[in-house]
């Protein structure tokens, strides 16, 4: 195969270089779009990210709205056209001499109009989730709050004290005390609310919404189009350390909190406010059994509360919804899900007596885009949706699709999806070193399954590519949409096809799929990944002689339970993986989700530990300390028994084929870009070794 060298693919300092494109705003008017970019730093060693503004009519270029060493996000418009976004960056107004050595993030205002950027509100743990109002001049942030703090001035007092007499211990009275790659506590999230003063320079007055209690934990929320209700998840505790959301509706000028659902047998998030504010639309998910997988349905509840009970919406549709949206009118939402590979725009239509007449609804899909959008925006007069389109042929980039051409294309239920129009984004898209295409098969049971391959440039039956397998984590997932971690074209670029599947327990195919795989993990999502590789080595372009394996998270635990149930790779990387399923229950961050699946017998019967001296395949061990959902002890006992108990011993001088990636100040993913770059470059040189027989070429840091 030749390899094209002019891709930034090809060199991990130019991969790095790309900028990247996260979030989308429009504002109240439709006139305005606003998105951040994501560069490295001047040290590059760490991300900064600007606002930039995206013309809708994608008539102007994209320009950039802030710079700052500190970076910008959450940007949102004010119901009077100024933005608003979040900031650490130096305030120009702090007094002088007042320097300080750790700053948070700030609520900032840059006027409609022009002008320069100025801090309208403050707290000590710093501001987040900014959400303001369509109508009104009302915004909403987050604040971390002490728990003893009856106000931000008593919160600043003890962070203080906390902070000169070198306190860090944190006293928990619940569960979970830690989520993905935070300790939780000792402050706690509440919400707060002010009025944004038209034209005065003073700080906004921000009253406090919620109180003391951790049930604002990785909340959601939207406020009414007129300011007045702040809809929001509410976490309550449940037996045996387990949590549940429910819904509720905060008036904003009272603090009086009522709940709209509270569901035993369901969690509850997503919630957006109708345009006439009447309704809030909502993601209900079941409750998991040991024998039955969640089923996700959207729900609609008045925000008055009323007799009316909550409804489940378009019960029969087999997709499960991961946002929602309303039309300006009330006469639908706006849902994406994941769907065979994509996540398309759908569109489910509300009957002539409009939400809660009881009439039935209609689905249909919206984009005929081979994408996945996400951050929708309904434009005012209903006329346009604007949103990131992404898949594995390009990263996020800003859309326009037009709504209105494809309602008047003909009756609900027989109109044809519409292809996305691309706006002048602040990023072009970079150039692949291959090409994508598809790959499907039948499984054992006779389901099928299938899976994007990412194929390098001039591969072909005379020159075939060696494979890669790569397993999605999750497990309720799918490989619909562009990775800056998990990236095939840097292995593409190298000459490697890269396969990604999407086995039992993937999202995007039907309620039964995922059940294939409930609480049996070893079975149908494996004899899915072997029979899709079967297809794959099969076809001219892929050497089926030169293959490996690989997966991260769950698909990490994938990579463990193939390297122990077959010998047909010649090397096997897993990050952040799960090996031992009875130490993992109880030790992951949110214990009491997997014990809902995960009984003694389960855990039993599909630990890849038990298998570990059935391994014969060269394994390299990537896991952070930091990691909370999948503990750095499962990486540390995997390693110690590939040494000990595996088919492939220590040598007696403790020399190994096995390698262990450990990084002590990561998480669950590798975030910083020169740690990015090391775990590439020791995956690249272990595959190398063992796929091409080629000798290893390791940054000599390391």
């Amino acid at each position: 195969m030749t390899q094209d060298t002019a891709t930034p693919f090809h060199d991990l300092d130019r991969y790095l270089e790309v900028p990247r494109v996260a979030g989308l705003a429009l504002s109240g008017d439709g006139s305005r779009l606003a998105t951040t970019v994501q560069t490295l730093d001047r040290e590059r060693t760490g991300w900064t990210t600007a606002v930039w503004e995206v013309d809708p009519t994608g008539a102007a270029p994209a320009r950039r709205l802030t710079r700052s060493r500190k970076g910008e996000s959450s940007a949102a418009f004010a119901a009077s056209g100024d933005l608003l976004f979040t900031s650490a960056r130096p305030d120009p107004d702090a007094e002088p001499g007042n320097k300080d050595d750790d700053p948070k993030t700030a609520l900032w205002l840059l006027p409609a109009g022009g002008g320069e950027a100025r801090v309208v509100a403050t707290a000590p743990g710093g501001l987040s989730g900014v959400l303001a109002a369509r109508d009104a001049d009302v915004v909403s942030v987050t604040a971390p709050v002490m728990p003893r703090a009856a106000s931000l001035t008593e919160d600043g007092a003890l962070r203080k004290e906390r902070t000169d007499r070198k306190v860090s211990a944190v006293l928990h009275a619940g569960y979970p005390v830690r989520f993905w790659d935070h300790d939780l506590g000792p402050d706690e999230d509440r919400r707060f609310v002010a009025s944004l003063a038209p034209a005065d320079d003073a700080r906004l007055e921000l009253r406090q919404l919620t109180g003391p209690g951790r049930q604002l934990d990785e909340h959601e929320s939207d406020l009414s189009p007129d300011g007045t209700t702040l809809v929001t998840t509410w976490t309550v505790a449940e037996a045996g350390a387990a949590q549940r959301a429910t819904l509720v509706a905060v008036d904003t000028a009272t603090g009086e909190r009522r709940t709209l659902v509270d569901d035993p047998d369901a969690d509850v998030y997503g919630p957006a406010v109708s345009a006439d504010g009447r309704w809030v639309a909502y993601v209900s998910e079941t409750i998991t059994t040991p024998e039955q997988a969640p089923v996700l349905r959207l729900g609609l509840v008045p925000l008055d509360g009323g007799e009316a009970a909550p409804e489940i919406l378009a019960d029969d549709w087999d997709r499960w919804p991961t946002s929602v949206a309303w039309l300006p009118d009330g006469s639908g939402l706006v849902v994406t899900a994941d769907d065979d590979g994509r996540g398309p725009v759908f569109l489910l239509g509300f009957g002539a007596g409009g939400p809660g007449a009881g009439e039935p609804v209609v689905v249909e899909r919206v984009t005929a885009d081979d994408a996945t959008f996400t951050d929708v925006r309904v434009a005012p007069d209903g006329a346009a949706l604007y949103a990131l389109r992404t898949s594995y042929a390009a990263p996020s980039a800003p859309v326009r699709i037009d709504l209105a051409a494809f309602r008047a294309s003909g009756d609900a239920g027989e109109r044809e999806p519409v292809a996305a129009t691309a706006l002048r984004g602040p990023v072009a898209a970079p150039t692949l070193p291959g090409v994508l295409t598809e790959v499907e098969t039948t499984a054992p049971d006779g389901a099928r399954v299938r899976a994007w391959l990412a194929l390098p440039e001039g591969a072909t039956a005379s020159d075939p590519a060696p494979l890669l397998l790569w397993i999605h984590g999750g497990p309720l997932s799918s490989w619909s949409a562009w990775s800056w971690r998990w990236n095939p074209w840097l292995m593409v670029a190298r000459g490697y096809a890269v396969l990604l599947p999407d086995p039992a327990l993937s999202t995007g195919y039907g309620q039964d799929f995922v059940q294939r795989g409930w609480g049996a993990w070893g079975g149908a999502p494996f004899t899915d990944l072997m029979a899709i590789t079967d297809a794959a080595e099969a076809l001219p372009e892929v050497d089926a002689a030169r293959t490996a394996a690989m997966g991260g998270s769950f698909g990490g635990y994938m990579a463990n339970w193939v390297a122990g149930h077959t010998d047909r790779f010649r090397a096997v990387v897993t990050h952040a993986s799960l090996w031992a399923l009875d130490q993992f229950g109880p030790t992951t961050d949110h214990a009491y989700y997997w014990h809902r699946e995960m009984t003694a017998e389960m855990a039993q019967a599909n630990s890849p530990h038990r298998f570990v001296g059935d391994i014969r395949t060269p394994m390299l061990v990537v896991h952070g300390d930091k990691d909370y959902r999948v503990p750095v002890g499962e990486g540390l006992r995997l390693w110690q028994e590939l040494l000990t108990r595996s088919g492939l011993l220590a040598a007696d001088d403790g020399s190994t084929v096995h390698r262990f990636l450990y990084f002590p100040d990561e998480n669950h993913w590798v975030l910083a870009p020169q740690h990015a770059k090391v775990w590439y470059q020791v995956v690249l040189a272990f595959l190398a070794e063992h796929v091409l027989g080629e000798s290893p070429e390791l940054p000599d840091h390391l």
